[in-house]
């Protein structure tokens, strides 16, 4: 590939590798898993970056490309081995003043959404990105009317998950 080629594609993975990281948080568990993912994205959307027209906007095809990647890898590694994560050691050191309200929150709603399904996590995932029906329809490659549906049932499911 050409230089301007390569360039082009780094200033836009920087500019738009938050997405990825998202990605990553929403199907990995620990720090190790999440880089082994980023890394296995960006290689997907290396590839893939050539055959880009344009036709959609580029972060739309980079969480197109980021979601399959990862559907596809959390499909063949149902089976991991479950390590512990240092930030769940029980020694953790807080300030006094320091609220962690809204951490707990996000845990709780993250320990919900990984009980989702592959599909529902995306639908999840790009509805709190603010994404719309339309852009979500897009991403995942279904109508407008089924992103809707599927959003409504995933939110039914998260009730029932958070609220038993």
């Amino acid at each position: 590939m050409d230089k301007e080629l390569e360039h082009n594609f780094v200033a836009l993975l920087e500019k738009h590798q938050n997405i990825v990281h998202k990605v990553c948080r929403l199907y990995t568990d620990g720090y190790d898993a999440h880089n082994d993912l980023f890394q296995e994205i960006t290689i997907q959307l290396w590839k893939a970056y050539p055959k880009f027209r344009g036709d959609a906007k580029f972060s739309t095809w980079m969480y197109r490309v980021g979601l399959n990647t990862a559907i596809t890898l959390y499909r063949k590694t149902k089976r991991k081995i479950h390590t512990q994560d240092f930030s769940e050691v029980e020694f953790k050191i807080k300030a006094e003043d320091y609220d962690d309200t809204e951490e707990q929150q996000l845990s709780i709603l993250y320990k919900a959404v990984h009980q989702l399904n592959d599909i529902e996590k995306a639908l999840v995932f790009l509805y709190l990105e603010d994404k719309n029906y339309r852009e979500i329809s897009q991403t995942m490659g279904i109508s407008e009317v089924n992103a809707r549906v599927k959003m409504n049932r995933v939110k039914t499911k998260l009730k029932t998950i958070l609220n038993p």
